[in-house]
């Protein structure tokens, strides 16, 4: 059985096994969104990981087909396509792609793994070469493309040779060295003196001090197993985001709701003497961002890194802000139990009860 991918919009012209995405006539669904048609037994954080398991539920109905297809490129949704087009080299490296899938969808990793650098240089590559061959991620709309069409182009190129570089990253040190060097040099100032990280686990919020923005594979890695990122930065500059563990039905543990911020962002404005206002983003998009305004950032600017966009002083004192952002969540979580499988309904509700 030889499994082949598949165009998005091709989905119903044969039985079709979707990744990472939702799709009416997909046999088989293998996705970690919110509200996703995953059977059970394969749930996963990442949809990547339900791939992996579906691999060693080969009795799984659906299972059999043998197109697959995804409506977007990002490197989860990626891993999770090509496990199932080269199951036993996946099964066989399924511990790097499943930490690869989470440092790309998550941002997260542990840097004393042993194949931490591994993962992050194959996250690197693709990233590379996704920029300078095609577009960055979220930049079809740009380019007046939708991205279910143009992502197939992605998949043509990267599926016949992601399997080099799994086994030989080398190969690829020309392309993934740069922005590896860059996430390591972060990663160094994260775990030296100059950085400081708090965490606050009833809410779920880890606190980052830190002298500059630094790249989200450095900022993320010490949040794992919480849902909210507090980054303070010197000269009082400042970005607050929920993490893209609340847009999608995490697995492993329960999570608390996300909470609109307007709240929030009232109270900073009623304390900010600076001409420039709080603004934020709407609570499904995948990563909510709250900081202060400037030019309007397109998606594609706020899923890049914080290092890459500006970041304006306030004329709040750090201590504060981090006083201010945790009394919010403390009263705003007060009443709510985490659990898992939030519905956007039962997210919107909450919230609106607060």
């Amino acid at each position: 059985m030889v499994r082949y991918f598949v165009p998005f919009q091709q989905l119903r012209r044969q039985p079709t096994i979707v990744v990472d995405s939702t799709g009416l006539g997909a046999v088989l669904t293998l996705a970690h969104w919110r509200g996703a048609a995953t059977p059970a037994a394969l749930r996963d954080d990442t949809s990547a990981g339900s791939a992996l398991r579906a691999l060693h539920a080969p009795a799984t109905p659906g299972l059999q087909v043998l197109a697959v297809t995804a409506n977007h490129f990002d490197i989860d949704g990626f891993v999770g396509v090509w496990a199932l087009l080269n199951p036993a080299l996946a099964l066989r490296h399924e511990t790097l792609l499943r930490l690869v899938a989470v440092l790309g969808d998550f941002r997260e990793i542990d840097w004393q793994h042993p194949l931490a650098d591994q993962a992050l240089q194959l996250v690197c590559w693709l990233n590379a070469e996704e920029r300078d061959r095609f577009y960055e991620p979220f930049g079809a709309p740009a380019r007046r493309r939708r991205e279910d069409e143009a992502s197939a182009e992605k998949f043509a190129w990267f599926l016949p040779r992601f399997a080099e570089l799994l086994e030989n990253p080398a190969a690829g040190r020309t392309v993934w060295e740069p922005e590896f060097a860059r996430v390591k040099a972060a990663v160094a100032v994260l775990q030296s003196p100059a950085t400081t990280v708090r965490r606050y686990p009833k809410i779920g919020l880890t606190v980052v001090r830190t002298p500059e923005p630094l790249p989200y594979y450095a900022l993320f890695s010490p949040s794992s197993g919480t849902d909210l990122v507090l980054s303070l930065y010197d000269g009082q500059r400042y970005e607050f985001e929920y993490k893209y563990t609340t847009w999608i039905d995490l697995e492993s543990r329960p999570t608390l709701p996300r909470l609109p911020l307007d709240g929030l962002a009232a109270r900073l404005n009623a304390l900010e003497q600076t001409p420039r206002r709080w603004t934020h983003d709407g609570i499904t998009d995948t990563g909510p961002l709250l900081r202060l305004s400037g030019r309007t950032l397109s998606k594609a600017q706020r899923y890049a890194d914080p290092d890459q966009r500006p970041i304006y002083a306030s004329s709040i004192a750090p201590a504060e802000l981090e006083r201010e952002v945790v009394a919010f969540f403390a009263a705003g979580y007060a009443d709510i139990k985490p659990r898992r499988y939030w519905s956007w309904a039962e997210i919107r509700a909450a919230g609106g009860a607060v």
